[in-house]
């Protein structure tokens, strides 16, 4: 590779085209170019500063700001993350299920993630413990 089409693949990359893009036009190997910008950490410019859907709160809407490497936020704070997950309790993907009849009053109850509940809740847990004393 000559030190023109180095200097090519620098300015395009700069323009955001991408590697097959570059390929056609310099007729060189797509997994050269890869390899060249992996090498000397080239990476593709932001096309665009305005933020985008992915970018804000999918609670309050409120931008969001990314680390480098790090996990891709969706929510900006954990307030905001539970009031999210509260109003829309038909996106929880729940697998583990469980359906039991409480011991002390024998209703029908349903709990998530524990499979050895006895009761339905903690009123019900307490008469029990009063009528074993």
């Amino acid at each position: 590779m000559t030190d023109a089409q180095k200097q090519q693949i620098r300015l395009r990359r700069a323009k955001g085209e991408s590697y097959s893009a570059i390929a056609r036009a310099l007729n060189i190997s797509e997994n050269t170019i890869k390899s060249f910008c992996r090498r000397n950490n080239i990476g593709v410019a932001k096309k665009s500063e305005q933020p985008t859907a992915t970018d804000l709160c999918a609670n309050c809407g409120c931008l969001l700001s990314h680390t480098q490497g790090a996990k891709h936020k969706r929510f900006c704070s954990d307030k905001c993350r539970m009031s999210w997950w509260k109003a829309h309790p038909e996106a929880i993907n729940r697998k583990a299920l469980y359906r039991f009849v409480c011991q002390t009053c024998g209703t029908e109850f349903e709990a998530y993630g524990n499979a050895g509940r006895k009761y339905c809740s903690r009123t019900c847990f307490g008469a029990a413990r009063r009528t074993f004393l």
